[in-house]
């Protein structure tokens, strides 16, 4: 644990919170809502207990407090305030800042807590499209700005796929009522961003449907087998770090040549799919932008 981030630069709290650096020292020097550690060279450094401080003031903020009052609160006084705000079905900001201080501090009982107080008012499907998309797309640019650790990014992702498969238990065991295609769901070799394929897993049999879920590192000519057991076929595969940029659109090509025919159809979804060149993919090949577009066309 001693190589756990716990202290954290402006530029960490602007990333984390959405408060420009800039601000934060303005709101720091005018108002005295945060009293940042100094190194020897005089840079600030922020604890976690300024971290949870900060978003407890953005949300305030968020929700029209003016922080020049926000300054004359004591931080008991700011909490509550923040639970009053909380209790209404109109929380998205303050679970993702729950959630994201449930990472940063390895703390599962918040992440818990959090959780099943979204379920008091949401659908499973409502807490990961509304809270779990946005709360993954923050970590992902948190952990490109160094801003989290790989740790950080695991603990949180390792908690959102209990709840995956949690719920995924639930309707697994049901009978597919529909018939026209079954759905094979992996990933490329290498690739072991595994959330989003196992999201869509669930989406795709509470709608019916057959799935066939081979996971992560899945070799192109290993998918072909299931040609000959399912028909018609849908491969769908999601595409976050792998293949690399500049192989991508090679990697489409060698899939549309050994997949499809005879009723296949291939899918594609991922951070990556914004390099394919649309120009160059079959008809059988969709490329989705969002799990909310994909979802829509099952």
């Amino acid at each position: 644990m001693n190589n756990v981030k716990n202290i954290f630069s402006i530029k960490d709290l602007e990333n984390l919170s959405g408060i420009k650096a800039h601000t934060i020292r303005i709101w720091e020097k005018r108002y005295n809502v945060l009293q940042p550690m100094r190194t020897d060279t005089n840079i600030r450094l922020y604890s976690l207990t300024s971290l949870q401080k900060l978003l407890n003031i953005t949300l305030l903020h968020d929700y029209g407090y003016k922080i020049s009052k926000i300054s004359t609160f004591s931080e008991e006084k700011i909490s509550e305030l923040v639970k009053g705000i909380i209790s209404s079905k109109n929380a998205k900001n303050h679970a993702i800042s729950a959630f994201k201080m449930a990472m940063m501090n390895f703390d599962q009982e918040l992440f818990s807590n959090t959780y099943n107080w979204l379920l008091e008012e949401k659908s499973f499907k409502e807490i990961f499209h509304q809270v779990f998309v946005p709360l993954m797309e923050e970590i992902g640019l948190l952990w490109q700005t160094d801003t989290i650790t790989p740790a950080h990014e695991h603990f949180i992702s390792c908690l959102i796929i209990k709840k995956i498969l949690v719920n995924t238990e639930k309707i697994e065991n049901k009978i597919p009522t529909k018939t026209d295609k079954v759905f094979v769901l992996s990933l490329p070799l290498n690739e072991i961003h595994e959330l989003g394929l196992m999201y869509l897993n669930y989406e795709i049999v509470s709608k019916g449907y057959k799935v066939i879920y081979l996971g992560e590192n899945m070799p192109i000519d290993n998918l072909k087998d299931l040609k000959k057991h399912f028909n018609p076929i849908v491969f769908l595969s999601y595409l976050t770090i792998q293949p690399e940029r500049a192989i991508v659109n090679e990697f489409v090509a060698a899939m549309s040549n050994e997949l499809l025919g005879n009723n296949a159809e291939i899918w594609l979804i991922g951070r990556l799919t914004e390099h394919i060149d649309l120009n160059l993919i079959a008809t059988d090949v969709k490329v989705f932008n969002s799990i909310s577009d994909l979802v829509e066309k099952i």
